[in-house]
């Protein structure tokens, strides 16, 4: 018997902001097409969920780029669509890291955001950003042998999207195996998956070694399937507010060179993130960086926005959702601002 799922999102510890949580509105309105304002008006804050780049401005001397533009930004220890969008919910952040389904999620449960960061990675099959871990004696080798197993599924998560397009890919359906409803926080999957609470989980890269180091006979397979959607969003009204819309601008320039730098420097990006800020050790740390491969910034966003509606269509069907225009959660007025800070190191054809 399948386990019931709930489209409500777990509850989740208290936010830790760096600084003050007051919205610091600009108190003029800008139109949603209109050009983006040059000039940052003195005292915005913007306060952003985006620990990468936080750890990696600073390791490349960026952050002076931001200070020099006049923006000052209010880091928050927050990252996924659940924090983020609690936080949305409670005026506590502007923009936030998170793949591609929680701006999915905010559209259907009422929260009303915009997309202003794309990127790709740049073998994105090669490189996957999620393994799906196997719990000891599991017999799961291949794709097809899904059938039957119990899969960790998180509805409002890209895992759970992840799960779903894996069965469409497989030739399987929800029927063919049974998918318990758990939220991806921590270590709840491998643990899941240790205790063979269930067969089968998505595993980022970065958990792939600890959990076979921490579990004898466990094992992963590749999911077989671009799973490398990577974006900035942020809540529709801070963009519409000139001075936060201004100082996204200048942002968005600046993350695309942070993360360009993380490609050129692998070794420092090891360190001063996935050791310093996500506890790995120094060999665990390298191996990530190593196997998770360099992110791009693509020329267009035309490639992004169409995989994001495919998987809408998807998550629609399969979760009986409404039918979504994700052209509605996407401002490409930041698409140029990204390619004209890349240069020319652009990925063209969208790395698909």
């Amino acid at each position: 018997m399948k386990i019931p799922r709930t489209m409500a999102f777990a509850a989740v510890a208290a936010l830790s902001l760096t600084a003050a949580c007051g919205s610091h509105s600009s108190g003029t309105t800008l139109e949603l097409t209109a050009a983006l304002p040059e000039k940052v008006p003195s005292g915005t804050h913007i306060r952003i969920g985006d620990p990468a780049i936080q750890a990696s401005l600073t390791a490349a001397g960026l952050d002076k780029e931001l200070t020099d533009a006049g923006v000052t930004v209010e880091w928050a220890n927050i990252s996924g669509g659940p924090q983020s969008i609690q936080a949305f919910r409670g005026d506590k952040l502007d923009c936030s890291s998170v793949a591609d389904i929680p701006s999915l999620f905010a559209a259907w449960t009422g929260t009303k955001t915009k997309i202003v960061f794309q990127s790709v990675t740049v073998d994105p099959l090669e490189h996957p950003t999620y393994e799906l871990g196997v719990a000891p004696g599991a017999q799961v080798a291949s794709l097809a042998d899904l059938r039957g197993k119990k899969i960790a599924y998180s509805a409002g998560q890209a895992q759970g999207a992840l799960v779903l397009r894996v069965l469409q890919k497989a030739g399987l359906t929800q029927q063919d195996v049974t998918l318990v409803d758990l939220t991806s926080n921590g270590d709840s999957y491998p643990t899941a998956l240790g205790s063979k609470a269930v067969d089968v989980a998505p595993l980022g890269l970065s958990q792939v070694a600890k959990y076979k180091a921490k579990y004898p006979g466990a094992t992963s397979i590749k999911p077989g399937i671009r799973d490398d959607a990577s974006t900035l969003y942020c809540l529709t009204k801070s963009v519409q507010d000139a001075g936060k819309a201004a100082a996204l601008k200048a942002y968005v320039a600046v993350r695309t060179k942070a993360l360009l730098w993380q490609n050129d420097h692998p070794d420092e990006y090891a360190k001063v993130y996935w050791e310093a800020v996500q506890g790995l050790s120094a060999a665990d740390a390298k191996a990530y960086v190593d196997v998770s491969g360099d992110k791009g910034i693509p020329a267009t966003w035309d490639g992004a926005v169409q995989r994001l509606q495919a998987t809408a269509d998807l998550l629609a069907t399969e979760q009986k959702h409404d039918k979504l225009d994700v052209n509605t959660l996407v401002d490409r007025r930041f698409e140029k601002v990204e390619a004209d800070a890349a240069g020319g190191r652009v990925v063209t054809g969208d790395a698909s």
